[in-house]
């Protein structure tokens, strides 16, 4: 990372482009409540580098936020609507935060973690979160559209410990990747592997993205 830094700052791009690498939250030792959020003591030893790197550039960290693998591990303890951005009231208290949605426990649990790093400064980009909609427990069309369209309307508004401010997120995955092993993993996509689409999706413009209408429009557009 320090020399890719190096080589933008020579080319005079310091400023505009951030180096930064991405993390998993198994990453984390301790993530109940929240505001214990402690990454594990293995990894500190290059991971709190990292973090004073990207303090010291104005950085943020990436990280992939999947609430379906904690849902799947734990059905017992983690409702679905928990889990889907759907829980129609608090089901998390940490102190003076409620909780409704388990992404956002999960990424204040990370913040807390760089704040004992001393990564206070830093902020979260979530490189990679989505649903599968086959292959494994809880897994469905729906939920996999449930899930994905309450994220991009989630995002919009922060998490209780940093409340109004948009969380910078990526949705995974595009396509399916019919190719993966195990099942689970070929199923992510918000299109097939032909191109084809699942469902729509509103990204709060003017009208709701849907990928089947467009899918077809652009075919018709190139006969």
């Amino acid at each position: 990372m320090n020399n890719i830094q190096s080589a933008v700052d020579s080319l005079g791009l310091g400023g505009q482009v951030k180096v930064s690498t991405a993390i998993e939250t198994g990453m984390l030792g301790t993530s109940y409540p929240p505001s214990n959020g402690a990454f594990r003591g293995d990894v500190r030893r290059y991971l709190d580098p990292i973090i004073a790197f990207l303090a010291r550039h104005g950085a943020p960290l990436l990280a992939n936020i999947y609430p379906y693998f904690s849902y799947s591990g734990n059905p017992r303890d983690i409702s679905l609507p928990y889990a889907l951005f759907t829980a129609p009231k608090v089901v998390v208290w940490d102190g003076s935060h409620g909780y409704r949605c388990l992404f956002d426990a999960m990424l204040d649990s990370l913040y807390s973690a760089l704040e004992r790093a001393g990564g206070a400064s830093v902020t979260i980009v979530v490189s990679e979160s989505g649903w599968p909609s086959a292959g494994g427990v809880g897994t469905s069309m729906d939920n996999a559209r449930t899930y994905i369209s309450n994220l991009i309307s989630h995002v919009k508004g922060g998490t209780p410990k940093k409340p109004g401010r948009a969380i910078e997120t990526y949705v995974f995955a595009m396509f399916d990747e019919n190719s993966k092993q195990p099942e689970l993993e070929k199923h992510w996509g918000v299109f097939y592997p032909n191109k084809q689409p699942k469902f729509a999706l509103d990204f709060g413009g003017k009208r709701i993205w849907d990928v089947a209408v467009d899918y077809i429009t652009s075919l018709t557009s190139t006969m």
